[in-house]
């Protein structure tokens, strides 16, 4: 079998069945990928292979994502604590001592937990668009997640549901990416991401409410990065309507040695720029892990 190709597999962890894809040898340098909202790690399937022939690859979909299969959300909080634990639990099966970490959207909270309770596993981080700084939130598109957090009223609820919406989806697909831009990026993407949230909406909507959880533990992120200084690399789309260029610059008061390199595009970078942004992840690799 050839050892660049994709594999894709399940572990069980307890509740959750941890559906990855894994590419590339296993005595290999490890890179774990974590997707964000609201996809899978299908966001990573054009990635994953420009980094198998030197690289373990590995992208797990995190509980209410994907194929992985976890418990209903009444007898499952779906939590940003507990996707971390589900994500441990699967670090911890897969022997995954070292490696370099990837983080996009909602990986982000997910890594940045993973790397401060597990300092010496994490060899280095590429963030693409996925923040931990104040700065870095636009605040006019936060304002109802906000009221949520504040009220968690019904009424707050239920105003945040036209985030779910195919409209938004695809809004977050294409919002900030150049006219020209525009055809590469996948109606397959939309169409997955879709189905993610119409399967269901009320924990999605769980976790918008938690969401809040990240934004209190940016400050223990931030002095994790300032004491433990881990290469980092950041790739930014600089017309994401959640998350502005000032959350990549943001690393730099930590990690000063860390590289930011914005892309005229949104949200989601990989669609219109991966060549790019894959290269100058083996780059970045190249340098800090092999």
């Amino acid at each position: 079998m050839n050892p660049s190709a994709v594999k894709y597999r399940a572990i069980a962890l307890g509740e959750v069945q941890m559906f990855y894809r894994e590419a590339g040898d296993q005595a290999a340098p490890t890179v774990l990928l974590l997707h964000g909202f609201p996809t899978s790690s299908h966001m990573y399937r054009d990635l994953i292979p420009q980094l198998a022939d030197k690289y373990r690859v590995i992208a797990p979909d995190l509980p209410g994502f994907g194929s992985t299969k976890a418990p209903a959300r009444d007898v499952y909080d779906y939590t940003f604590d507990n996707l971390y634990k589900a994500v441990e639990a699967f670090v911890h099966a897969l022997a995954l001592e070292r490696f370099a970490l990837m983080v996009f959207d909602y990986g982000a909270p997910v890594g940045f937990r993973l790397a401060a309770a597990n300092p010496s596993r994490i060899r280095a981080i590429i963030t693409q668009n996925g923040n931990a700084y104040e700065e870095g939130l636009r605040e006019e598109t936060l304002t109802p997640m906000r009221a949520y957090w504040e009220r968690p009223t019904a009424a707050n609820r239920n105003a945040l549901r036209p985030f779910l919406t195919l409209e938004t989806t695809r809004f977050q697909y294409v919002h900030g990416v150049p006219q020209e831009k525009r055809e590469l990026v996948s109606p397959d993407a939309i169409e997955h991401a879709q189905a993610i949230l119409d399967r269901d909406p009320e924990l999605q909507l769980d976790l918008f409410g938690d969401y809040k959880s990240n934004v209190a533990l940016y400050p223990s992120w931030q002095d994790y990065l300032r004491k433990s200084k881990p290469p980092v690399l950041a790739v930014w789309g600089d017309g994401d309507p959640f998350f502005a260029p000032a959350g990549a610059h943001g690393f730099r008061k930590d990690v000063p040695d860390a590289e930011v390199h914005l892309f005229e595009t949104g949200h989601f970078a990989l669609e219109t720029d991966g060549l790019a942004i894959a290269a100058l992840i083996q780059g970045f690799l190249a340098r800090t892990i092999d």
